[in-house]
């Protein structure tokens, strides 16, 4: 089951959902709010979007899935994890990252507080430019669909992420039990924000917590990509997440 990132869809998976189809059964979701699927603001939150795909499992009887998350969509498959970790057969977590910590209320503040003073569409704009390290047609098209998105669900649902990560995410990264592979492509940098590119053999604040909280957590970390290495290099991705199904 394939769960896409903050202000994206379900189709961001087309190559995955192309080509794992041979052989798996498989399954994209738009989340609410996002692609074909309605959401009012109040509705739009990780907690809400784990309990969406955890229903999503038991309603389609699906047996062990394997979670694959990207982005904000890590936060959702590890929430979905938390809520129903009998159902879960294993977890994939595509370039996830970790942008709060500390006190939660005054890491949602802060968030909050950002957007409101750069302008939501300066701030999903400059979100998405840095998550790439090329301009390209595709590129200038994802950076379009997210400006697009509704900003009261964008300006919403991205500082209650950022609580999230504050205040639940060590705490759903502890209720793993299933094996984990995870894919990095980008780091972070702690000052500005900014993304960059990783090199082989780099570690990242995200990963070192991954290592300590998941030790048996299979990291596999692909060069000179930017944050949607799914899109970028679908082949590489596509061959690691069949070499973690079989």
């Amino acid at each position: 089951m394939f769960v896409h990132g903050f202000l994206c869809s379900h189709e961001d998976w087309k190559f995955q959902v192309k080509e794992l189809q041979r052989n798996h059964e498989v399954v994209a979701c738009d989340l609410r709010g996002h692609g074909s699927t309605p959401g009012r603001p109040q509705e739009c939150s990780i907690e809400h979007y784990g309990g969406d795909v955890a229903a999503l499992v038991n309603n389609l009887e699906l047996l062990n899935p394997i979670l694959v998350g990207h982005s904000m969509g890590c936060r959702v498959v590890l929430e979905a994890n938390r809520i129903a970790p009998e159902r879960v057969g294993g977890i994939v977590l595509v370039d996830g990252s970790r942008f709060g910590a500390g006190d939660a209320d005054a890491a949602e503040a802060a968030a909050r507080a950002q957007i409101e003073r750069t302008g939501y569409a300066a701030w999903a704009e400059s979100l998405f430019r840095q998550m790439f390290f090329q301009s390209t047609p595709a590129t200038e098209r994802l950076v379009a669909r997210a400006v697009r998105q509704s900003a009261e669900i964008g300006a919403a649902l991205w500082p209650r992420s950022v609580r999230w990560d504050a205040g639940t995410l060590e705490a759903a990264l502890a209720a793993v039990r299933a094996p984990v592979l995870a894919i990095q492509t980008t780091t972070r940098d702690p000052q500005s924000g900014k993304r960059g590119p990783l090199k082989a053999g780099q570690t990242t604040p995200w990963l070192d917590l991954l290592r300590t909280k998941i030790p048996a957590c299979r990291i596999e970390i692909l060069p000179g990509l930017g944050h949607f290495p799914q899109l970028e290099a679908p082949e590489r991705v596509n061959r690691l997440i069949e070499e973690f199904c079989r």
